[in-house]
């Protein structure tokens, strides 16, 4: 038996052991050569500026991939992203939530900050540049405008338009124009509302003597390849509902994998005559997203292309053919989402709008009908407390009400398991040299007793959908990020910042991701090796010792984990713990947590003093 243990203790230590090195000497480096090589390359691009800018007229085939943002020479990297603003013509945004301005040099919507989010939790800290110009250097925009044959110049990236007006406020829209000189008027009417919405309205007059015929386009284009965070559970790229095609997800490396689409060097997919939906780029907490108009069909894809050594990703929509005779005029209506993925400005649109499934733009995952529902009780409680971590604690407590039947059999069934402790003892000591009627008797006794024993395991199985619904929603939704508790924990969506191998700040010393252990999991493990003790010690010694180091296994795998969820978990086994106690002395079961506690941590264990 001494051995047993004895092995068993080193197979646990030898387990941590790999563990900890593993993350040592291979993830946390591979980690960090990922981030130096994402931060080698932007320095180049940097360096070397775009390799390209976006094509300045229509292209001559509305074919899939061929929309505007095609190669047409070489401009120099701007010295600055202010430096690059100053190169069109401007017209200021200023919303609620968003600032900054429309390119009159191409019409484009390209200069877009996010007034109430910053970089990190201090206030002070720059805000969230979403939508960057070409010339600077990581060009993010969106653009709008028309497609067509023998309509002679288009608007495009170097079409110079006329404002009236000097400002975009949700009160005072801003209308653009433009004479391509050749009997066609263009009119560009942008709004926005107090949010991320923008609304595009386009018509064209024709005042020639020939019909023509125009399709309307509108595009997001991303140059570049941004830093994603690389988490199965997150998606980051390429993002869209096609009308009866569903959700669309393609990450930016699977992007690049697909087959040749449209121009020369573009690979991607399309999708033809779907309606309804959206298309865009996603990041973990903003996107912007080119919404077409509900009710028409068009075309979506999307593309990556290479301009020299910079890739260039793009979503776009490519709506049907409008007949434009003489003297007539035609017009389209498409969005632009561009901003933060708030939950209830993303329902609102959905909606108020009626974009097909625009919830879908939050990662909600597989488990959609729990993560959202468990992200909305969330969010009623915060509205009553002002406090996500203390809307945590009052969801965890109601979702112990809500399985207690569940728990109460399996904490009833594990009392009586403890109430027949010594019969099972006495049959493992007159079977010690037979396991087939060890286990007979073992069986003929729960039978007996009427005990399940796995009966256990239900609350834990219970707990993993909740648990993971909750992870995913500290992760995924921005309501989430920079959310404070209390004390020294300011950032629910981010790990526990204090660590004990730096006496949690008192010495002046920085430990490595892997030995990252915060109070909060050290609380956590702590209430795990609780609810342990107060359940009967496993009949096998090998697996009693498994149990007793699972705490400090977990502990160790959650010290990375959102402190949000690592504050559920020590509640919820709080919560287990209060209840076991009340059940096992309501059927007048001894509760034999100090026993337990004072065997596991004695010099001389009752199995070798026998």
């Amino acid at each position: 038996m001494g051995n047993d243990k004895t092995n068993m203790i080193i197979a646990v230590v030898l387990s941590l052991a790999v563990l900890l090195g593993w993350n040592y000497f291979v993830s946390a480096p591979q980690v960090e050569r990922q981030r130096q090589e994402q931060a080698a390359k932007q320095a180049q691009a940097a360096k070397d500026g775009p390799a390209a800018s976006p094509r300045e007229g229509g292209p001559a085939s509305p074919l899939p991939g061929t929309l505007p943002g095609a190669p047409n020479g070489s401009p120099a990297l701007a010295a600055s992203r202010a430096e690059a603003l100053a190169r069109s013509p401007r017209v200021r945004i200023d919303t609620p939530a968003l600032a900054g301005s429309v390119a009159l040099k191409g019409g484009r919507i390209d200069d877009v900050l996010l007034k109430n989010y910053h970089e990190t939790v201090d206030n002070s800290s720059p805000r969230i540049e979403l939508l960057s110009p070409t010339g600077s250097a990581n060009p993010y925009y969106a653009e709008f405008g028309w497609v067509g044959q023998n309509a002679g110049q288009l608007p495009g990236g170097d079409t110079l338009w006329t404002a009236e007006g000097d400002a975009l406020t949700p009160e005072k829209p801003l209308v653009l124009t433009w004479d391509n000189g050749a009997g066609l008027t263009f009119r560009r009417t942008i709004s926005v509302d107090d949010k991320f919405m923008f609304t595009i309205a386009d018509t064209v007059e024709n005042k020639g003597a020939n019909a023509v015929s125009l399709l309307p386009y509108g595009l997001v284009s991303r140059w570049g390849k941004p830093h994603t965070q690389g988490y199965y559970v997150l998606h980051e790229g390429m993002i869209g509902v096609l009308g009866d095609k569903g959700l669309q997800e393609y990450t930016y490396d699977k992007l690049g994998k697909e087959n040749p689409l449209g121009t020369p060097g573009t690979r991607g997919l399309s999708w033809t005559g779907v309606t309804g939906g959206f298309l865009g780029i996603t990041d973990k907490y903003w996107a912007a997203t080119a919404i077409p108009d509900q009710k028409t069909p068009y075309t979506g894809s999307f593309t990556e292309r290479d301009e020299g050594a910079t890739k260039v990703y793009q979503a776009s929509s490519l709506g049907e053919a409008k007949q434009l005779a003489p003297g007539a005029t035609v017009s389209s209506e498409q969005r632009l989402f561009a901003g933060a993925k708030e939950v209830g400005a993303i329902d609102g649109y959905e909606k108020s709008l009626s974009i097909k499934r625009f919830d879908l733009l939050i990662d909600w995952g597989w488990f959609y009908f729990i993560t959202k529902p468990m992200f909305k009780a969330l969010d009623f409680f915060y509205r009553l407390f002002g406090n996500f971590g203390v809307s945590i604690l009052i969801v965890t407590l109601l979702l112990k009400l809500l399985f207690l039947p569940i728990a109460n059999r399996s904490y009833v069934s594990m009392a009586k398991m403890k109430a027949v402790q010594p019969e099972m003892t006495a049959i493992r000591e007159r079977y010690a040299d037979d396991k087939v009627k060890q286990q007979q008797a073992m069986m003929e006794l729960y039978k007996k007793e009427k005990i399940n024993p796995v009966a256990g395991c239900w609350p834990v199985l219970v707990q993993i959908p909740v648990f993971f619904s909750l992870y995913k929603v500290l992760f995924v939704t921005i309501e989430m990020r920079h959310a404070p508790f209390f004390g020294w924990i300011r950032d629910l969506a981010a790990p526990d910042p204090t660590s004990l191998f730096n006496l949690f700040g008192l010495l002046p010393y920085t430990p490595p991701d892997f030995l990252h252990l915060g109070i909060w999991p050290l609380i956590m493990g702590v209430t795990m090796f609780v609810q342990m003790k107060m359940n009967p010690a496993p009949p096998d010694p090998v697996q009693a010792q498994v149990f007793t180091f699972m705490p400090i296994i977990f502990t160790f795998m959650l010290g990375s984990f959102p402190a949000g969820l690592v504050i559920y978990w020590a509640w919820n086994n709080t919560l287990s713990v209060i209840q076991q106690y009340v059940i096992m002395r309501r059927n007048g079961v001894k509760v034999e947590l100090w026993d337990n506690l004072r065997s596991t941590f004695s010099r001389a264990p009752k199995a070798a003093k026998s």
